[in-house]
């Protein structure tokens, strides 16, 4: 009988110990998947910070572009008036015609740009995420 309980002692005490390493086992995980959350979440705020400044900068641009459409108006009143009885020139509406387009296409050119660096930024991201 000694012998019985000299067995029964010892493998309950690798019952024990296959416990401790499963109870490890699930700490480690749950502190590895705490991790992967984080930088989860790091991933996400920078990615909103980046649309953020994006953003900002794209309304940037057009409002700069309608400032400077507006001045323009302004030096082509200045020099070519305006007819009586509010009569514009063919030549004056021709030339603000070509401001507009222009300031215009400079608008879509700088948001496909943005729109093209926030792509690149997000796939960056991404890889950088599925290294890690």
């Amino acid at each position: 009988m000694p012998e019985t309980k000299a067995q029964r002692s010892e493998a309950a005490r690798k019952g024990a110990a296959t416990r401790k390493d499963h109870e490890l086992e699930r700490k480690q995980e749950q502190e590895h998947e705490r991790t992967r959350q984080e930088q989860v979440s790091e991933v996400v705020d920078r990615t909103s910070e980046l649309s953020e400044e994006v953003l900002k900068s794209l309304e940037s641009g057009s409002r700069a572009a309608i400032e400077a459409v507006r001045k323009f108006v302004d030096v082509v009143d200045e020099a070519l008036p305006a007819l009586p009885h509010g009569e514009r020139p063919a030549r004056r509406r021709e030339i603000v015609d070509g401001a507009m387009d222009m300031a215009d296409r400079l608008v879509k050119t700088q948001y496909e740009f943005l729109r093209s660096v926030v792509q690149s930024a997000g796939s960056a991201l991404g890889r950088e995420e599925d290294e890690k």
